[in-house]
């Protein structure tokens, strides 16, 4: 016999995989084997050595913070203060520059994290000496913040710089699969090229005839890109993805410059890791690479995790790091629920560049259960513990929020199952704390959750607190 009064249903307590629930709800696909090297690559042994050699001062100056004892605060632009500097200085026998640059090599890398200012050990650091893959994720972080290395030419604004960031990744492109050395002119010819290319699709094209002025604009703009590539190829090699370079000498057959560029192991093996995820995506059905992030992550909603971190990790390669972090969080501010989930999980694989931006979020109401998590995870938390960094309104939002995804993508046993996932420890206390959260998906959710449960009562008590939101009842 059926009771005609709500059950007071218990909820079993688990940890919160806010996505986990969503991504049931479609269908997976089997993994691709994982590619093999090029032939001649350094094992992962040694790539791994190399990468702790690259970052042996920013390791030990990272070692020194946090054995420091009394917690070093950096400044607000996240740097070290004069006072730490000469203390660091004094200790390791370094020159205060050479602290101050190892300071931020450490912070790129992921060896030190800041927490309200406050410098910690990250994770990578615990794990330096016995973990490789620690040791190269560490080293690409550095590798992929190249930019940062080294301040960009004076006279050079933000526009340029930009663009010849965007355009570094087709020069790596053109030196790894040369295998060899490449000519400096080549690089800047591929330079010139690119940077031309992305005016153009922006629009940028000049109107009208030209003139003797728009020449001489022309001519001037040549030698900021020269600078800008030295630049670029600079920094580069103080990370390590390239070898020392030559002095400039003018060519033999007066070709331009006779310098010649040429990626480490650490480069080539970093640039085909790329080369491979933009394959993998090119590759896929949904062919994501060219899509916007909102086809994207609905393209990746039907793989398991594995493989669609690697569609993520594909699509942020064919990009610059700002565009593509601002293209996902403004995917995750949409109505979709499922891609507001997905577009977190897309920016992990994004990693320390997207911080400043993802903690700029938080203030959010729909963002910020999302963005706690984020950044506990970033953090060094582990996932199975986040069911402490939100308060019971934000995780109540975020069920909600995962619930809405479930609702309009998956399964109602799926949807029922949900329930197991709430902070609640039964479905009255639920249904109260949901009404009052405010989500704007509420009633759908609710609704939903009344048309798919088995158990009268229980439907009728969930249609109930759909109808008292609805009208703004008690």
């Amino acid at each position: 016999m059926t009771s005609r009064t709500p059950r007071d249903s218990r909820l079993r307590l688990v940890p919160r995989q806010p996505i986990a629930a969503a991504r049931r709800a479609v269908s997976t696909r089997a993994a691709r084997p994982a590619p093999r090297p090029p032939e001649g690559t350094p094992p992962p042994a040694e790539l791994a050595r190399q990468a702790r050699a690259a970052l042996s001062g920013a390791a030990r100056l990272a070692h020194w913070a946090d054995g420091a004892g009394d917690g070093l605060r950096a400044g607000r632009d996240g740097a070290l203060p004069a006072a730490d500097v000469d203390r660091a200085a004094e200790a390791l026998g370094l020159p205060a520059a050479q602290v101050r640059a190892d300071w931020d090599r450490a912070r790129l890398a992921g060896l030190i994290e800041l927490h309200g200012g406050l410098a910690r050990a990250g994770w990578r650091l615990r794990a330096w000496d016995r973990d490789d893959t620690a040791a190269l994720r560490g080293w690409v972080a550095l590798f992929d913040a190249w930019s940062l290395a080294l301040p960009s030419p004076e006279g050079a604004g933000p526009a340029i710089v930009g663009e010849v960031v965007e355009a570094v990744p087709q020069l790596l492109s053109l030196l790894h699969l040369s295998a060899g050395p490449v000519r400096l002119q080549a690089l800047l010819d591929m330079l010139e090229q690119r940077v031309a290319e992305l005016r153009t699709e922006r629009c940028e094209v000049p109107y009208g005839p030209r003139t003797e002025s728009a020449d001489g604009d022309a001519e001037e703009a040549q030698a900021p890109l020269t600078a800008l590539l030295d630049w670029a190829l600079a920094a580069l090699t103080a990370v390590g993805a390239l070898e020392p370079a030559d002095a400039p000498a003018p060519a033999p057959d007066g070709g331009g410059d006779a310098r010649e560029a040429q990626l480490t192991p650490l480069g080539h093996w970093s640039v085909w890791v790329k080369l491979e995820q933009i394959c993998v995506a090119a590759q896929s059905p949904a062919g994501n690479i060219e899509q916007t992030a909102a086809a994207m992550l609905r393209g990746c909603a039907r793989l398991t995790p594995g493989p669609a971190r690697a569609e993520y990790r594909a699509w942020l390669a064919a990009r610059s790091v700002g565009s593509a972090v601002e293209e996902l969080l403004t995917v995750a501010r949409g109505e979709d629920a499922l891609l507001r989930g997905l577009a977190f999980e897309a920016l992990r694989a994004v990693g320390a560049p997207a911080e400043a931006a993802v903690r700029g979020a938080a203030d959010e109401a729909a963002l910020r259960p999302y963005v706690l998590l984020w950044l506990f995870e970033h953090e060094g938390g582990d996932p199975e513990d986040a069911v402490d960094v939100l308060t019971r309104e934000e995780s109540t939002w975020l069920w909600v929020d995962t619930a809405a995804a479930v609702a309009d993508h998956g399964e109602s046993q799926l949807l029922i199952r949900h329930l197991d996932s709430a902070v609640q420890g039964s479905v009255p206390r639920l249904l109260e704390e949901v009404r009052a959260v405010g989500h704007p998906r509420t009633v759908q959710v609710l609704v939903a959750l009344a048309a798919a449960h088995p158990d009268p009562a229980l439907a009728k008590a969930v249609r109930r607190a759909a109808f008292q939101v609805h009208t703004g009842g008690v």
